[in-house]
């Protein structure tokens, strides 16, 4: 069985993460729900196998040669590290393997063959029971969908699971490259739009969401705000996120997030909105410095 998470109000240029569900297909080896189904990788159109890179627990399989020291390559390496030390777990010991074709022709070929049901994205994370994988293709926002697809890989080689929602504002949170890390300066901009019309929160139903076509545009951005909440605004709003991810690692069902945030922060909803509030005045004031220089 497939479980493909994908939001279907996303355009066809946007990527959707593809998650350990091919387990089951690996196992049964036959056609199951959701368009399941076993299928020859070298049917029509081959993975890159031309170059190949192996640095740590990150290996790459390549249309294009990359040196071992290239940007692309050192800031993955570099974000590994980051993932360990902001959500306080140890180094993950499976790898990820990056399958990076050279353009976005032969990549669409690929998956339409390998993976016919799945809806075009420009990268997917495709976990199974023999890797934690990662397509994507050569092209302009190569670094942001590579930091976010690669995240959910280090997230999936470290823990049994993870919520949706979470998996994905933690893959939103840690695809910013530019510093402040995390920072994502459209969404920021959309909260402000989103709080002046009267937008609340509503994390209780963020972890409803089961499958990633059940995400809308706005569930990315509050589940990335979530994330960014807990992380930044406080030691004691931190420290109820990296203890949830650490039960991760030994159990697949520790219960929700919501119900611990709220029995250690009791006004949770409250501060959120204020975190929310105090990024959007950030960007405002650094707009308006820059309009002046």
């Amino acid at each position: 069985m497939i479980q493909t998470r994908s939001s279907t109000d996303v355009c066809p240029s946007e990527r959707v993460f593809s998650t350990r569900a091919l387990l089951v297909c690996a196992l049964l080896g036959s056609l199951a729900i959701t368009g399941c189904r076993m299928t020859n990788r070298a049917d029509t159109v081959g993975l890159p196998t031309r170059h190949s890179v192996k640095n740590d627990q990150l290996m790459i399989q390549s249309d294009i040669k990359l040196p071992k020291d290239h940007p692309l390559l050192k800031d993955l390496e570099a974000l590994r590290g980051m993932i360990s030390q902001t959500l306080d777990l140890p180094m993950q010991e499976q790898p990820v393997k990056v399958y990076l074709f050279g353009d976005e022709t032969r990549y669409s070929q690929y998956l339409q063959t390998a993976y016919p049901n799945l809806p075009p994205r420009r990268a997917y994370f495709v976990g199974t029971s023999q890797e934690l994988a990662v397509y994507t293709f050569w092209g302009e926002r190569i670094q942001e969908d590579l930091r976010h697809e690669y995240t959910h890989g280090v997230l999936h080689a470290s823990l049994k699971d993870v919520p949706l929602w979470l998996d994905e504002g933690l893959a939103e949170y840690f695809e910013v490259a530019e510093p402040p890390v995390g920072f994502n300066r459209d969404y920021v901009q959309r909260m402000r739009s989103a709080l002046h019309e009267g937008w609340r929160p509503d994390l209780d139903r963020l972890e409803t969401l089961e499958a990633v076509g059940d995400m809308k545009k706005p569930d990315y951005f509050e589940s990335w705000a979530w994330v960014h909440f807990m992380l930044e605004d406080s030691p004691d709003s931190r420290g109820v996120l990296v203890d949830y991810l650490h039960e991760l690692r030994t159990t697949a069902s520790p219960g929700r997030l919501s119900q611990r945030l709220r029995k250690e922060l009791p006004d949770a909803d409250a501060r959120f909105l204020a975190h929310c509030a105090t990024l959007s005045e950030g960007v405002i004031a650094a707009s308006g410095m820059s309009n002046r220089e």
